[in-house]
């Protein structure tokens, strides 16, 4: 199984789902939400993402331009069970440009590069074009991925909002908050204490069955980076199955990248790069 698979059927981007709350986790209980009309159910909704931007860092959060982070990636079987863990670099330019460095040894690098809805992938054989099918999950994730909605879609026409009641998760007290598009309702938690995501869930249809996904996320661990509380551990979860978990190790934001660095020619230079240092040690 590629690893980018791993990734794009969360990885991702997307963690166990309770009857209640669509995630069927012992420590969560979920409580009816408060009576309140549409419109303060809205307002409500709102002020809590506010409190959670706030949270998260502000005008720092807002604002950010990039992110360079290193870590392990967890390698996930089929049967669910882990595979073991990979050193990964990952780099993400706002709004929708990743890359993502697998392993550290010269023979067994694999980077993916997404720059808005093209991608590349270079391995052992070369650079080559990311399918098609993969490029368009990707960006049908990306317009519920975390990050992406509380920086770029809370003033996108069409939305609606609704306050989701409170909650207790992983023993602590949260807020959920429920964002709709028509397509699709995204549920976030955000902890009463300190304004911070602790989960995010995803439901929607899949275009080519029509049957119900569950997507969810977990964020933990959270570290103050450069003005940016950033989440060391994210496990992501497709329909109650594991698919995605990474440990950061470190974290930059606004880094100094190379003007190239999300394209196929910076791949290729990679690969011409790598293919020189594989064939001096023979």
């Amino acid at each position: 199984m590629r690893i980018r698979k791993g990734i794009l059927k969360l990885g991702a981007a997307a963690v166990v789902l309770c009857a209640a709350l669509l995630l069927p986790t012992p420590e969560t209980r979920a409580q009816n939400p408060e009576e309140l009309m549409p419109a303060e159910s809205a307002a409500k909704a709102k002020a809590i993402l506010q409190q959670a931007i706030e949270g998260l860092g502000g005008k720092d959060y807002l604002n950010v331009h990039n992110s360079e982070c290193s870590g392990r990636y967890a390698q996930f079987q089929h049967s669910g069970a882990t595979g073991g863990y990979i050193l990964v670099r990952l780099y993400h330019e706002m709004p929708d440009k990743d890359r993502v460095e697998y392993g550290m040894d010269v023979k067994a690098r694999i980077i993916d590069v997404y720059a808005g809805d093209k991608g590349w992938t270079l391995d052992r054989g070369g650079v080559s074009d990311i399918p098609a099918e993969d490029l368009g999950d990707r960006q049908e994730q990306l317009k519920t991925q975390l990050g992406n909605v509380l920086r770029n879609r809370l003033d996108e026409p069409g939305l609606f909002f609704r306050y989701g009641g409170s909650d207790v998760v992983d023993l602590r007290e949260v807020d959920w908050v429920e964002i709709g598009d028509g397509g699709r309702t995204m549920r976030i938690a955000v902890n009463r204490k300190d304004h911070l995501p602790t989960r995010s869930i995803v439901i929607e249809r899949d275009p080519k069955t029509g049957d119900r996904n569950e997507r969810a996320s977990y964020y933990t661990t959270y570290h103050l980076i450069d003005g940016i509380q950033t989440p060391f551990n994210e496990s992501r979860f497709l329909n109650g199955r594991q698919t995605y978990e990474v440990f950061l190790d470190s974290c930059s934001y606004d880094v100094d990248l190379p003007g190239n660095f999300f394209t196929r020619e910076a791949l290729e230079e990679r690969f011409s790069e790598l293919n020189g240092k594989s064939k001096k040690k023979k």
